[in-house]
């Protein structure tokens, strides 16, 4: 069954085992967001993949290079290429496939509380043997020009601090509540009275 929309934090997955999956649920209908697209894996060497990303970002058009193929540096644009390059893009249902997809670098606010679901099958330790080369995408994208990577940590340390503080404060205030329950008298006298009758 489709939900709304499926986030998927992409921490921990290979850029292209994650995008043929996300790629067909996008022409299933489902509508998915992808965040923490920095955080993605690639499989072999960051020098391998910096001359397999420079090589593609050398790819123009020789009369006008501003009609050329543009190549976008952040992590988040990347992941949206890749899976755009598993659509039809050119036709009304890949058009309308790719249109259900949002990738993000980090976790916008909108998205902080929402659930992240992950991809078991894409998953790095679950598809590359012990000792493999791999690198991350943000590193490739740094070494290629990307230049917010700072930013983003900066962002994402302080949303962690937030996010972190927000769970200690839920986890006295429910500690408080069942100690208050736990310790009210007259809750016990109604809890035994009720153990008699079997419930």
């Amino acid at each position: 069954m489709f939900t709304k929309l499926v986030v998927v934090d992409a921490k921990g997955h290979l850029l292209g085992r994650l995008a043929s999956y996300v790629a067909k649920e996008l022409l299933r209908g489902q509508r998915v967001s992808i965040v923490r697209c920095e955080q993605i894996l690639i499989s072999g060497s960051l020098y391998r993949n910096k001359l397999r990303i420079m090589d593609f970002r050398h790819k123009r058009m020789s009369t006008n290079p501003k009609k050329g193929p543009i190549h976008q540096r952040a992590p988040s644009r990347i992941v949206w290429r890749t899976i755009r390059g598993m659509l039809a893009h050119t036709t009304p249902l890949g058009s309308a496939a790719l249109g259900r997809l949002k990738c993000f670098d980090g976790v916008p606010l909108s998205m902080n509380r929402k659930k992240r679901v992950v991809v078991p099958d894409a998953l790095k330790c679950v598809r590359m043997r012990p000792g493999s080369k791999f690198c991350k995408l943000a590193e490739a994208a740094i070494v290629c020009g990307w230049t917010k990577s700072d930013l983003l940590n900066n962002l994402e340390t302080g949303r962690l601090s937030r996010n972190k503080e927000w769970h200690l404060q839920r986890v006295k205030l429910n500690t408080e509540r069942r100690n208050k329950i736990n310790n009210n008298n007259e809750i016990k006298k109604i809890n035994e009275e009720l153990a008699k009758y079997g419930y």
